[in-house]
């Protein structure tokens, strides 16, 4: 067993600023299944929101974010995340992170903004369109740099250790962590009274999705499993505009194009989107996904276009210039033609039920970012809040950790057994694991995605939990693997999913059900919360 003052899961903008504040107070584990920079955070492309300008102000801030979120941000949340971004922000600069800049009106140089949809203002800091990529390098490298720090990369999180799994006479609380060494097959025993999850979402639960292979859910489906509370999980966010192409299906185009003047049309060149919001193509993203699937599966085609291509040349490739080298690796110049674009899975706004300080209903757990629900995004993410959030409810978190449990207070000493696989053998076919991977995949794509029926969600649900059954089945039977743990846990997040749709008997931001086409603030503006 090895001992920590602090255990971090993940690595992306949440964990590493966590982790970089902790180090001034204790040793701190970070324990990530892949290389520590593969994280949903080093894939996001359009910013930080925060508000940065005179012409700006937090009242305005918080009115996006409340108006996005469809009814269910708690404003004393977005206001307390949205006041504190300017702190954050220097911090990020401190630790070595650059964002764009141009020259104010008297020459001097000043942060660049840029807008988003939803927002009424430019204030998304950026770094050209590889922003999350600049933020997760330069954190990586603060943390690398930092002796009480150890980065456990290639360790896959199995579950929380808690009280109440090792039957000790003792109230609920989280004490630990086991993890696979992914190069030794060993598991770890990593003990610590102060866990942080901060494992990202779960867009690979979807068949077509902008997250990176990592986002499993893996952090949502231990904490359901300890028997921490889940909320708002019905609200899965599909970005608006994914690459279409079959050599490339996970490519995200970022909102920031569309803030920079970028148009929706269809084949013939039609802007459609002021036909469903006023605020066209920079509406909210909810509005503009279910507008997009309506177009596509009205005119039959399968894609529709951004176009971006009324902006110099010289522009495009100095503002995107990430996008406007991929596109050229599929023979798309973006300069001179529209981008061929479908919405994807993109965040998850529910997750593991936390405070404004990552708090969940597990003592000694803590949870910050995508995998948590603090009602920062309510029914509907605001563009370009997730980095933000992240970096200032981390803060939070650490404030919070050394006031519930000061370093100086010693629990007892807890005799927390070794992992113990008992009688199993190795996997003997690997096919039927991908098997049931890709068919959760597909089921949760044709029955749970942007449009939804109860009668899909039936058919969803019964096929998940027999699925959960035979998964279970083989956890129980085989040698953990790392594709085993995922599937384990993908399976236990598309139930949470499909779960929650079923209860929410309305329409609200990212859920909308032909079945209840309408908003019904009377019965549900409320959280949908999921216990064991």
């Amino acid at each position: 067993m090895r001992t920590f003052d602090f255990i971090v899961v993940g690595s992306g903008i949440s964990g590493l600023s966590f982790a970089l504040r902790a180090a001034g107070h204790g040793t701190v584990a970070v324990i990530t299944k892949a290389e520590a920079s593969n994280t949903n955070t080093a894939w996001a492309q359009g910013g930080i929101a925060c508000v940065q300008s005179e012409e700006d102000s937090v009242d305005q801030h918080v009115a996006d974010t409340l108006d996005a979120g469809a009814g269910l941000c708690p404003e004393p949340v977005v206001r307390e995340i949205v006041s504190k971004g300017p702190p954050a922000i220097q911090e990020l600069i401190d630790w070595g992170v650059e964002f764009d800049e141009h020259l104010d009106e008297n020459g001097e140089p000043t942060l660049a903004l840029g807008r988003e949809g939803g927002h009424t203002q430019r204030r998304v800091l950026h770094h050209k369109d590889t922003t999350g990529r600049e933020i997760e390098t330069k954190l990586l490298a603060a943390a690398r740099g930092n002796d009480r720090i150890e980065l456990l990369e290639h360790h896959f999180a199995i579950d929380l250790i808690t009280t109440a799994k090792l039957a000790l006479a003792t109230p609920p609380r989280c004490i630990g962590v086991y993890a696979l060494n992914e190069d030794t097959g060993e598991v770890l025993t990593l003990r610590s009274d102060r866990v942080l999850l901060c494992t990202g979402g779960s867009g690979k639960v979807y068949l077509y999705t902008t997250n990176p292979d990592v986002a499993t859910g893996d952090g949502v489906a231990m904490a359901w499993r300890a028997g921490c509370e889940i909320a708002n999980m019905e609200f899965v966010q599909f970005h608006p505009t994914c690459l279409y192409h079959h050599e490339m299906k996970s490519f995200l185009v970022t909102e920031a194009m569309r803030g920079e003047g970028a148009e929706l049309i269809d084949k013939k060149g039609r802007r459609f989107m002021t036909e469903y919001d006023p605020r066209g193509s920079l509406a909210p993203r909810d509005i503009v996904a279910r507008a997009i699937d309506r177009e596509i599966k009205k005119t039959g085609e399968p894609c529709v276009f951004l176009d971006i291509t009324h902006k110099p040349a010289d522009y495009i490739k100095s503002r995107f210039p990430n996008i406007y080298e991929t596109c050229l690796t599929v023979d798309i110049d973006i300069t001179k033609v529209p981008i061929p674009v479908v919405p994807a899975a993109h965040y998850q706004c529910g997750g593991v039920k936390t405070d404004v300080n990552g708090a969940t209903s597990l003592k000694g757990l803590w949870a910050v970012g995508e995998v948590a629900c603090t009602g920062l995004h309510g029914a509907n993410r605001l563009a370009s809040n997730s980095l933000l959030e992240g970096v200032v409810v981390s803060k939070n978190a650490l404030s919070d950790t050394l006031v519930k449990i000061p370093l100086s207070h010693e629990f007892e000493n807890l005799d927390v057994p070794e992992w113990e696989s008992g009688d199993v053998t190795d996997v003997d076919e690997l096919v039927v694991i991908y098997h049931n991977w890709d068919e959760i995949r597909r089921l949760m794509w044709d029955y749970v995605s942007i449009v939804r029926t109860t009668k899909r969600l039936q058919r969803a649900a019964t096929r998940l939990h027999n699925l959960q059954r035979e998964v279970q089945e083989f956890y129980w039977n085989f040698r953990v693997t790392s594709e085993l743990l995922e599937l384990r846990n993908l399976v236990e997040v598309a139930a949470l999913i499909v779960d929650s749709a079923a209860r929410r008997k309305e329409s609200r931001g990212l859920h909308y059900t032909l079945d209840h086409p309408e908003k019904d603030d009377r019965h549900w503006q409320k959280n949908t919360v999921i216990t064991k």
